[in-house]
């Protein structure tokens, strides 16, 4: 038999698992139009809200100030509307997952070329003395580069990222950073290729 402090010990151990629920990998996928970006290249850009996204102005605001971040790292310059070679428009989708939930398949694509997106990656779940698996609170940060007048999309990409509800990954502006610096991982990534990107809190 384990002498009592042993046995204490490996609760407490049990308990320390079940609050360090790892927050799972950001699942990318990326659609490039090669030729086009060769000829963009590294020019100015100008940051505006995806058409059709239901995300308030407030909430969108990290996001899309994490987008512009990355692509200024890339090499690319900040300006207004009016002068910038290409537009991001930025969308954003967050809600409550149920525990065990999977993902599902989300079709994204550049000039005509389309994929699924989302494999069913497993999620991570860590011990819960509280009686089961935590509920997760979904993100997905969709980017669009085109150029200015809208018709010509030359990079597409989405990023789906599920942590536990209580991760510092999970809300604001540490959120918005998490996903975007995953979309942009190794710009601009291989057309209809699906990765994973590992983080830590």
């Amino acid at each position: 038999m384990k002498a009592p402090h042993a046995i204490i010990g490996l609760v407490a151990a049990l308990a320390l698992a079940a609050c360090a629920t790892p927050p799972g990998p950001v699942e990318v996928t990326r659609f490039v139009a090669p030729e086009r970006l060769g000829e963009i290249g590294r020019g100015t850009f100008f940051v505006e809200a995806m058409h059709g996204d239901e995300a308030s102005n407030l909430e969108l605001a990290p996001y899309k100030a994490a987008v512009a971040s990355e692509l200024v790292k890339l090499g690319f310059v900040e300006t207004d509307r009016e002068t910038a070679t290409l537009v991001a428009q930025v969308g954003v989708k967050r809600g409550v997952i149920a525990a065990g939930e999977r993902r599902g398949p989300v079709s994204v694509g550049v000039g005509g070329s389309t994929g699924s997106y989302g494999s069913g990656l497993g999620l991570g779940i860590g011990i819960n003395l509280g009686g089961g698996p935590k509920d997760r609170l979904g993100t997905e940060l969709a980017v669009r580069l085109s150029e200015k007048d809208g018709a010509t999309s030359v990079w597409e990409g989405r990023a789906d990222f599920r942590p536990p509800e209580d991760s510092p990954l999970a809300q604001g502006k540490a959120n918005a950073q998490t996903v975007a610096s995953a979309l942009f991982r190794d710009f601009p990534g291989n057309n209809g290729e699906t990765i994973a990107v590992k983080v830590s809190e």
